[in-house]
């Protein structure tokens, strides 16, 4: 299957956007990690895979986020991390993915990460599910059209009182590095609808609990 033209588009768009202020990495420090954007074509469309890490997890616990990790050093740079990962934790057949591009590395204060979003097209899918459930509870392919569904979108308020995007799909609360990545990506691709953004929620203080560990 080929890619996409949309996908091409905001690959190209992706190297060229700035990032935003808070996320910029410090001058020095900070771990090398990658994640992998993967999108396919599913029965509703378009799709992006994403896995909600497990409860027991150390950091970022129980949050939905994109497959990832720290790059190792025997990793070939954060595209060979990012597919590495991928398979340890969703099953994913790297074989089926065709790496179109990187962003602009990120910073995650939270855990000390330097991230680099790896976006792939995923031309021949695989079963994927919780490949390592110490680290994995659930792995969705989530539709576009329920991620810019406009009843689906809103701010989350966490209680330094930043306000960030967010969506509710698939049972997921899909908020913090993830959600704004995303909400960056649907509106470079051309998918995002008008939503409302004055619907703001205060942060479930158990989501909170778990993800300050």
């Amino acid at each position: 299957m080929e890619v996409p033209g949309w996908l091409e588009t905001l690959a190209e768009r992706a190297a060229r956007t700035p990032v935003p202020p808070m996320l910029r990495p410090p001058a020095s420090g900070g771990r090398p990690a990658a994640v992998l954007m993967l999108f396919g074509e599913g029965p509703l469309g378009p799709d992006v895979l994403l896995i909600q890490r497990s409860s027991r997890g150390r950091t970022h616990a129980g949050q939905p986020a994109f497959p990832g990790g720290g790059v190792d050093p025997e990793d070939d740079g954060p595209i060979a991390a990012a597919l590495r990962e991928a398979q340890e934790e969703t099953g994913l057949d790297p074989a089926g993915v065709r790496v179109i591009g990187t962003m602009s590395e990120l910073y995650v204060g939270h855990s000390d990460n330097r991230v680099t979003p790896v976006l792939g097209w995923w031309h021949t899918p695989c079963v994927v599910h919780a490949a390592s459930p110490d680290e994995v509870e659930s792995v969705e392919r989530v539709p576009i059209r329920e991620l810019v569904d406009p009843a689906n979108r809103l701010r989350l308020r966490h209680s330094s009182g930043y306000c960030g995007p967010a969506f509710r799909v698939r049972g997921l609360l899909v908020w913090g590095f993830t959600a704004g990545v995303l909400d960056g990506v649907l509106a470079s691709s051309g998918f995002e609808l008008p939503w409302d953004r004055s619907r703001v929620e205060e942060l479930p203080p158990d989501v909170l609990n778990l993800a300050s560990r």
